[in-house]
């Protein structure tokens, strides 16, 4: 069931003639041309008249966008901050509107800022746009319909309108409001039941051909089960296979279990014969050891004895050794007194000779005179070398400081070529593709020149302010840049003959006739923000200043501030027609023809040539500035040098001076040494001869050493007798230690016969114990075999009473069950096919077309549901449809009539493609032709215009919106049919309840009948409209206006 449809509640007028939704007044401020704009529109039909340029279309724009629209809407810009007026930062856009009542007004502000951003204002509150549109929607205004609003820019958009997209249209503006909801839904649900119906048709046509394929295999699914039924029987018979297996592995099973068992016997009886043999070996064992015992003790006390024996031997050599030495001794004495006495004798006869040579030596005096002559000397000669060195290191300095200034210069001039190679690569890059090579000629040939030669001209100028440099560089055409300037006639005819070819222009300057007058800042100026001129914002030599001021008016074109942006309307007091700002390069001209002067606005674009850190000269005056620094470090090189030699002279007298001194003094010296050498040399020989004179007695010593030999000697007997005593010692501990070792002997040849004789049980007994461990393996891997042959069986099919009967019917052997397998699956065999998986096809087929059978039928119901949906829906929004279109018809075509010959409007019907249904508007202006579908192919410009305001005003009668706007919908009409479409347009207006309407036009006809209903206002912008405006912002009538101004018209 759908719902019962609403019907379009009908609206009246209020006592004040004014229905809800009607515009009562609108208020714009820096809103496109106006600075502050009050209008107070009439109830009925407007007539906004004004000339073309004046604003009525920024009216048009502000209703547009105060209610809610968007900037594309109106085909003029894509943001909104492009509606704010020039120079300023913000704006707004105030519509008031009528509400239910009177006394009921609804107030809409839109403020609005260059940043692209809204704010929305309900009543002096602020609220969201989506309240804001919530109260639009509630009048029913739309402003995006173009049948109900139709801005200027989009009047060619509503011609190109579709017959679809016109029906679109005409039902959101007029008629039942469920229209355009009723007629989305056909749309969407006539999709909908289109694509249900291909899906049926095609699982229709899908499902026949699966029913075909398993009727035409039915025979093959047939022979493949009786295959099926064979390989069944090969299954069950492979169940029982691996039960014969189990029972196989179960009998080997038990044959090694006995065989183990017999092992363990012959096992244990090993085992006891190889016991028995073993335990006479483990006494022997034991005896040995205690001999091994004895045998270690005696080795033992026979290691001491040798060691003490050693010891004893040791130091009886030691006592014989201090004996011999204490003979030598004495012997040694007896030479050393005949050697003494020899000595004291000599010793004297030394002394007597040295006494004789030291009383001959001459006396020793230093010639202190002319050591101090000698130093006066030197001295005066340091005190002049040190005077030498400090007006050196003066030199020194001065010179590292001089080559500190020289590389700083060399750096700061290869800084500034490389600046240069910067520009000439700016140049090169922006089409100056010799420059470098025209450049470098210049330099190579400067000296052929007559006079100096500038360029090219981006080198030569210097500006400090980058934003200056876009100034200037978007004042001078670019050629200049790469251009060279000569001051002489035959310096240019050479460089064109030269470079020529490189597509270098060269410029001859002959000098500046007038003098360039000061700049000077007024006070108007200043208060506008100009504060400089183009002429004064860069350097450069004299003959390119005077060419760029010259050829360019450099002189003419100021520079000004933000205020200036601001405020470039006033500029043009100040006798400025060019000045640059920030943002913008404005220029004023005057006409030859009618001197009405126009601007030409431009945008600062950034400079792409100035660098901004070259300077005028500073090349030159750092090429000087180097040769200077040069030629002083030079000079100071120079007498660097000669100071070095005049130093170096007194450093040479100063150091012969020296030598001669301390050759002086080297003598004396060696004089003194050589008598305190002699005196010591006296002092030494009379000591000797004391200590000679003064040794012990020779006898004395002789018998103390004596008797010192005597003593050792006794311990030396001492000694010898106890070497004797460990010697018989250890005779006896020998004989002990071989009886001993003898009886160690004998037990060990027992006791390795009786290992042979163990060794020889022992082998039988690990052989019987690696018999019983391959059976115990054996063993277990038969275990193993027939658990995991148990758990094969079980895993392929565990014995059921049922299988059991079936294994009583196949053969009981292994191999007779194989034999069977084999001839039941070639017999299988023997039935071919040639689709292995019919089978599976056929049953999955089966049931895919049991599901398709039930989503058909499923299907089929929900199309019919639909299709019942779409007729009952189509029975209520067709016949509402065909009567709202004969009454735009009736309306259309007997205003039509009055016009032109003939006009209608019909309903474009499709059945159920309510996506293609239209409305047709066909007119005819001729009475040979036929009626025409309206297009820009049968009729002119003037009469789509005319049939498309019929059209709007046929629908005047119908519509329930508030207000409707039409933007110079007159414009090529013929004034016989404006004056008709006017009469038409104050006829609609003058009827009951018609909507509010605004007509924009740039004219109006003489002599047109108007009515109670019609509103003129009027837009004009000049110098001489400020006064009427003051009168006109109070909403006062013409006739008062006239009468205020009557006084003061010239």
């Amino acid at each position: 069931m759908t719902e019962p449809r609403r019907k379009r509640p009908k609206v009246s007028r209020g006592e004040d003639d004014y229905m809800p939704g009607n515009i009562t007044e609108i208020e714009l401020h820096n809103f496109m041309t106006f600075n502050h704009l009050t209008c107070k529109p009439g109830s009925r039909l407007n007539l906004v008249v004004g000339p073309n340029g004046s604003g009525k279309s920024s009216l048009v724009c502000a209703i547009a966008l105060g209610l809610g629209g968007e900037p594309q809407l109106l085909g003029r810009a894509s943001s909104i901050g492009a509606f704010v007026k020039r120079g300023e930062e913000s704006g707004y856009i105030k519509i008031s509107l009528r509400g239910e009542a009177k006394d009921d007004r609804i107030t809409i502000m839109r403020k609005i800022d260059i940043r692209n951003k809204s704010e929305w204002v309900s009543n002096g509150k602020v609220v969201p746009k989506k309240e804001v549109l919530e109260i639009i929607q509630q009048f029913n205004i739309q402003v995006n319909n173009l049948t109900q609003f139709l801005p200027q820019d989009r009047v060619c958009e509503f011609a190109k309108l579709t017959p679809v997209q016109l029906l679109e249209e005409t039902e959101r503006a007029v008629g039942d409001p469920q229209l355009p909801v009723q007629h989305h839904a056909l749309v969407d649900k006539s999709g909908e039941l289109k694509k249900l119906e291909r899906t049926i048709q095609r699982n229709r046509e899908y499902l026949d051909q699966q029913k075909a394929l398993n009727a035409e295999q039915e025979r093959d699914v047939e022979r493949v089960r009786q295959r099926e039924e064979l390989l069944a029987k090969v299954e069950v018979m492979k169940k029982k296979l691996p039960w014969l297996k189990y029972d196989k592995k179960k009998a080997e099973y038990m044959e090694s279990k006995e065989e183990e068992n017999d092992a363990r016997k012959k096992l244990d009886e090993a085992a006891k014969t190889f016991s028995e043999a073993a335990e006479p070996i483990e006494k022997q064992k034991k005896e040995k050891a205690v001999l091994d015992a004895k045998c270690k003790k005696i080795s033992g006390l026979l290691e001491d004895n040798a060691k003490q024996r050693l010891q004893l031997s040791e130091n009886e050599n030691c006592l014989g050794v201090q004996v011999r030495g204490k003979y030598n001794e004495i012997e040694e004495l007896k030479r050393q007194e005949e050697s003494r006495q020899e000595r004291i004798s000599r010793a004297k006869q030394e002394l007597m000779t040295a006494e004789l040579e030291f009383a001959n030596l001459p006396p020793s005096e230093t010639p202190k005179n002319e050591i101090d002559r000698l130093a006066a000397k030197i001295l005066e000669l340091e005190e002049t070398a040190r005077e030498k060195r400090h007006q050196r290191a003066e030199k020194e300095r001065l010179l590292t400081q001089d080559k500190g200034i020289l590389r700083q210069c060399i750096d700061r001039l290869r800084d500034m070529e490389d600046v240069n190679n910067k520009l000439l690569l700016a140049l090169r890059k922006s089409g100056a593709e010799k420059i470098f090579e025209a450049h470098k000629w210049v330099q190579e040939h400067r000296q052929e020149f007559n006079k100096e030669v500038y360029g090219p001209v981006l080198l030569e100028v210097k500006v400090s302010n980058r934003v200056h440099a876009g100034y200037l560089e978007g004042h001078i055409p670019y050629y200049i840049w790469k251009s060279f300037i000569t001051q002489d006639s035959d310096d240019r005819d050479f460089l064109v003959k030269n470079l020529g070819a490189l597509d270098i222009p060269v410029i001859n300057h002959v000098g500046a006739d007038g003098h360039e007058e000061p700049f000077r800042v007024t006070e108007e100026m200043r208060a506008l923000g100009i504060y400089s001129r183009l002429d004064q914002i860069f350097d450069a030599p004299t003959a390119v200043r005077e060419v760029l001021v010259g050829q360019f008016g450099l002189s003419y074109s100021y520079i000004g501030s933000k205020e200036t942006d601001k405020r470039a309307d006033e500029v043009h007091k100040c006798n400025i027609h060019d000045f640059w700002t920030p943002e913008n390069h404005y220029r004023w001209s005057k006409s030859r023809y009618g001197n009405h002067v126009s601007a030409l606005v431009e945008a600062v674009a950034p400079s792409q040539l100035l660098l901004c850190n070259q300077d005028v000269g500073e090349i030159e005056r750092l090429r000087s500035r180097k040769k200077e620094l040069d030629e002083i470090v030079r000079h100071l090189d120079e007498s660097l040098k000669s100071m070095n030699i005049e130093l170096r002279h007194a450093e040479d007298e100063a150091a012969k001076l020296h030598k001669e001194r301390e050759e002086i003094v080297r003598v004396a010296q060696h004089e003194r040494r050589k008598r305190r050498e002699m005196e010591n040399r006296i002092n030494q020989r009379k000591i000797k001869l004391q200590s000679l004179e003064q040794e012990d007695d020779l006898d004395t010593i002789t018998a103390k050493l004596d008797g010192d030999a005597t003593a050792l000697n006794a311990q030396r007997f001492q000694c010898a007798i106890e070497i004797k005593n460990k010697i018989i010692e250890a005779i006896a501990l020998r004989r002990s230690f071989a009886e001993t070792k003898m009886a160690t002997v004998e037990i060990e040849e027992k006791i390795r016969e009786m290992e042979v004789n163990a060794k020889q049980h022992e082998k039988f007994a690990l052989q019987a114990s690696a018999h019983y461990e391959r059976c115990k393996r054996e063993v277990e891997n038969h275990r193993l075999q027939l658990s995991a042959a148990k758990s094969h069986a079980e895993s392929i099919a565990l014995i059921t009473p049922e299988l059991e009967q079936q294994f009583l019917e196949m053969p009981a052997t292994i191999e007779d069950l194989e034999a069977a397998m084999e001839d039941t699956v070639s017999q299988a065999n023997s039935i071919l096919f040639l689709n292995h998986n019919i089978l599976e096809e056929y049953e999955s087929r089966r049931r895919k077309i049991e599901e398709l059978s039930k989503k058909q039928e499923s299907d089929e119901k929900e199309w019919s549901r639909q299709l019942d949906q779409i007729n009952t829906l189509k029975e209520s929004w067709l016949p509402t449809l065909r009567n709202l279109v004969a009454q735009i018809n009736v309306t259309f075509g007997h205003n039509f009539q009055e016009m032109a010959v003939a006009g209608e409007v019909s309903l474009d019907e499709h059945e159920m493609d309510f996506d293609k249904y239209g409305i047709l508007i066909k007119v005819k202006f001729r009475q040979t032709g036929q009626l025409q579908v309206l297009s820009a192919h049968h009729q002119s410009g003037g009469e789509r215009s005319v049939s498309t305001i019929l059209y709007l005003v046929s629908l005047q009668d119908l519509t329930n919106c508030p207000f409707r706007v039409v933007d110079e919908i007159n414009q090529g009409m013929d004034p016989i049919n404006e004056r008709k479409m006017f009469q038409q347009l104050v006829r609609a207006a003058s009827q009951p309840n018609t909507p509010q309407c605004f007509l924009l036009t740039p004219k109006l006809l003489p002599n047109l009948e108007y009515s109670e209903a019609c509103s003129i206002l009027t837009i004009m912008n000049g110098p001489w409209i400020d006064e009427p405006s003051k009168v006109w912002s109070k909403g006062d009538c013409w006739g008062s206006v006239m009468g205020l101004l009557g006084a003061t018209h010239c």
